[in-house]
């Protein structure tokens, strides 16, 4: 192999394919256990916009190369003193949130630090039986971001979330299904056949359904009049319904394109 050909393709980088629906976006540094560097911080945010435009994307998966999701920040990046890849991490973290369509985290090995932090910002998370889940800043003498800490509890809990980020302590797969921070633990070799299988059933699902419930899980209170709009004209509900009674595949025709300001946050227009 040329050697150039091998330093391409062991750097740091966020990779990415749409098949049938689904975008799969891989963290990829092997050399540091798929840490994410300030630049893949940066870069994420630019990737998931241009995802979110794509008409064909339905879905979004996250996961890492090889054997391991995400060891978190590249630690030689957080002695900047201006804590500028923590801003980018938390940039990462909320245009992750806020992808538009449903997104689910496919974790292999180590999720911890940053890596937790992704997860979590993420719809759903499957793991594989002997993934590591830990949140890690009071080993570094990090402050967690308010709205990192704020998701955290929100998925396990301010007990569990306070023993993530008290201690730093890893946690198992058994205990982070129990606590919520994981929705399916799969056996060793299932995870990538499961999150395909799931990942094929949501992008089949109606996306008006999914963005409504998807704004309203995340708190937002004052939508209900405007997704109801939605629902009557986008013919989402009489197709489902007939499909239903035809016993047939129904085929849903509304995108997150037809809700205009659907991502717009509470206090805009």
């Amino acid at each position: 192999m040329d050697l150039r050909e091998q330093t391409v393709r062991t750097e740091p980088r966020l990779e990415h394919t749409v098949v049938d629906g689904v975008a799969t976006v891989v963290i990829s540094n092997p050399a540091k256990r798929n840490a994410m560097s300030a630049q893949m911080w940066q870069s994420l945010p630019v990737l998931l916009k241009g995802l979110a435009a794509d008409p064909g994307v339905r879905v979004l998966v996250l996961t890492g190369a090889g054997d391991t999701f995400c060891a978190g920040a590249d630690i030689a990046s957080l002695q900047d003193p201006g804590g500028r890849p923590q801003a980018l991490a938390v940039r990462a973290e909320e245009a992750l949130a806020a992808f538009p369509r449903p997104t689910l985290a496919a974790v292999r090995g180590y999720c911890v630090g940053g890596g937790s932090q992704l997860a979590a910002a993420c719809d759903l998370r499957f793991a594989e039986e002997g993934a590591s889940f830990g949140v890690t800043p009071a080993k570094l003498g990090i402050v967690y971001p308010s709205s990192s800490t704020r998701r955290l509890v929100a998925l396990v809990g301010p007990a569990a979330a306070k023993f993530l980020l008290f201690s730093g302590e890893l946690i198992g797969t058994e205990r982070a299904l129990r606590t919520g921070l994981v929705d399916e633990v799969l056996p060793e070799g299932g995870l990538a056949a499961r999150v395909s299988a799931f990942a094929r059933v949501l992008a089949s699902r109606s996306q008006l359904t999914q963005a409504a419930a998807k704004e309203f899980a995340d708190g937002r209170e004052d939508r209900d009049a405007y997704w109801a709009r939605q629902a009557r004209g986008s013919g989402d509900t009489a197709e489902g319904v007939a499909a239903f009674l035809e016993r047939r595949t129904p085929r849903f025709t509304w995108t997150t394109g037809d809700a205009g300001d659907a991502g717009a946050s509470p206090t805009s227009g």
